[in-house]
């Protein structure tokens, strides 16, 4: 662990935190992230991708995101932790593991923010004013909706400035409504227009083979949208009771939303008007919508409900990215506390709880990635996969902690994890290589980007100080080998992987499957074996035994207090 981190600072730190999220804000958050933009263009892009297929592929995504989130339910009980997402895979295996996990949840989340702000910006391109049009050139937001974007990110951070509990009672009215408007919108495009001959003309249910959905899980949004169930995780240090809120929130949350989009998708694919799939349109794969939803509701006269999407297209979007702007701010903190950051970021304004200076951060990076990347859809792919590689710590650290620290306080424990850590390891491996080549090898490659920040902290500063790390690095080293070399196999195997899946094609349709399932289990059980009991882990369990001495004291003084009055 890096000597940046001290236990003293951080647990003044965490005193700062308001424990006052109770299950249904934790819930509304969980849901909040997962309905964002992802439901107003997440149904055209898997349509395109898999034509009515796309509804298998949403109900595959909630099965993967459900196997990963309940392995970091565990994980969250036992650490409640702000941005605890960041730091299980140091508490398990030490500083190489645990800042790539990290770095790798902080890009998947916190480039979510613009392209909320993106989605907002695109659907007003559709409204009937020229300055509107003037917003979108179809392909990427113009120099003008990219000011317009940007303001909505001040808006986004703004609102989470000032306290948590301004942030908790915004968010559960604005998720409210954004429940409301999907079920609303599924249901009148039903009522509408209701072609089932769409599932079977056009190329029938599966146009483009099942390697198509296995992709749209990937890249179309889905894993986008469901890797929301993690905002309560990263908010546990604010949770009044995170042993029985956190698990309830995340599970919960992925399940009301995957009814949610199982219905809009149908109602999307039932509702898109014939002609628009046949002749020389290209099917499915040649939608264009700008705004899918409210196009098609204007095309069955829906005015109503256009009107509402495109006030809806500012609101869900908005409640989104101010929950990763909340969520981001928290991981940050976290990834400061790993020893990673400078200590600035670390700092929790004591009378709002809220980490001002990581909020900064991350809307200096926000801004970074809405100059790169302008258009929803290249901003749901690279957020897609990052998101599926910060995945994979939770199966094996969750089973590499039973092993290392077996007597660590567990208020949630699933009997069946032995099992399910695995499974979960195997669908976050396949869903990284249905992501599909190159788009694969460029996001491991954004991994290793931020490898010169953790070559700093662990070598670079101890030596300018007259310390050799060498020695004190190693176990790290060799604890984090098994992370580094799961990139460079699956980056490899994605290369070589099939043609459907953008590879070269030299593994045969099926056996590739076949291949990287096997490669997450060997690497899960490599990865359980190589966690050690580091500085990180050590440091976590005395904080917690503390707290619960702590809370034994206060309980007993409570008790005796009673005792005496009632005598």
């Amino acid at each position: 662990m890096s000597t940046t981190n001290t236990e003293g600072a951080e647990q003044g730190s965490h005193s700062n935190y308001r424990r006052s999220l109770g299950t249904i804000a934790l819930t509304a958050t969980g849901l909040g992230s997962i309905i964002g933009s992802g439901w107003l263009f997440g149904a055209e892009r898997a349509a395109a991708i898999a034509g009515p297929a796309a509804i298998v592929a949403w109900i595959i995504g909630a099965l993967v995101a459900l196997t990963i989130a309940l392995t970091y339910s565990e994980l969250g009980a036992m650490f409640p932790k702000a941005g605890g997402m960041v730091r299980y895979g140091q508490y398990s295996h030490g500083s190489l593991a645990g800042y790539l996990a990290a770095w790798a949840n902080w890009i998947a989340i916190v480039s979510v923010i613009p392209g909320e702000a993106t989605a907002s910006v695109q659907y007003m391109s559709s409204w009937d004013f020229g300055w509107a049009h003037a917003l979108y050139d179809g392909k990427e937001l113009t120099g003008t909706g990219v000011g317009l974007a940007s303001i909505l990110l001040i808006f986004y951070f703004f609102l989470n400035w000032f306290a948590i509990s301004l942030f908790a009672k915004t968010n559960t009215a604005i998720t409210v409504f954004k429940v409301v408007v999907p079920v609303l919108t599924a249901s009148a495009l039903m009522l509408a227009h209701f072609d089932t001959s769409n599932i079977t003309h056009h190329g029938g249910f599966t146009p483009n083979g099942w390697s198509s959905v296995f992709t749209a899980v990937a890249v179309s949004g889905i894993v986008w949208a469901y890797n929301g169930f993690q905002s309560p995780l990263n908010l546990a240090g604010e949770a009044r009771n995170p042993g029985r809120s956190l698990p309830k929130a995340v599970v919960w949350s992925i399940l009301i939303a995957l009814v949610i989009y199982v219905a809009l998708q149908v109602a999307f694919l039932m509702a898109v008007p014939g002609d628009k799939l046949g002749g020389a349109g290209g099917g499915w794969a040649g939608l264009g919508f700008n705004s899918p939803l409210a196009d098609l509701a204007v095309a069955w006269g829906l005015n109503w409900l256009a009107l509402l999407l495109y006030a809806d297209a500012f609101i869900s979007p908005s409640g989104t990215g101010m929950i990763y702007a909340a969520t981001t701010s928290r991981m940050i903190h976290g990834v400061q506390e790993n020893g990673h950051l400078p200590g600035v970021f670390g700092k929790v304004d004591k009378k709002t709880g809220v980490p001002r200076p990581a909020l900064l951060l991350n809307l200096v990076i926000a801004f970074l990635f809405l100059a790169v990347f302008r258009g929803w859809g290249s901003l749901a792919e690279i957020v897609s996969v990052a998101t599926v590689i910060s995945y994979i710590t939770g199966p094996v650290a969750v089973m590499s902690l039973r092993r290392i620290s077996p007597d660590l306080k567990r208020p949630v424990k699933l009997r069946a994890m032995p099992v399910v850590a695995p499974i979960a390891m195997i669908f976050g491996s396949l869903v990284l290589y249905w992501g599909r080549w190159p788009l694969t090898g460029k996001v491991i490659l954004i991994m290793a980007v931020g490898l010169p920040v953790w070559a700093w902290y662990e070598i670079g500063k101890p030596l300018t100080q007259g310390r050799k790390p060498w020695a004190a690095l190693f176990p790290h080293l060799k604890a984090g080998a098994w992370m580094v070399a799961y990139l460079l196999v699956m980056a490899a195997v994605s290369y070589m992987g099939g043609k459907e899946f953008g590879g070269k094609g030299y593994l045969p349709e099926g056996w590739d499957i076949v291949l990287v399932a096997a490669i997450g289990l060997a690497f899960y059980f490599w990865g359980v074996r190589s966690a050690w009991r580091n500085p990180s882990l050590v440091q976590a369990e005395r904080e917690l035994i503390a707290e619960s001495d702590a809370e034994a004291a206060a309980a007993a003084e409570t008790d005796e207090a009673k005792a005496h009055a009632g005598a």
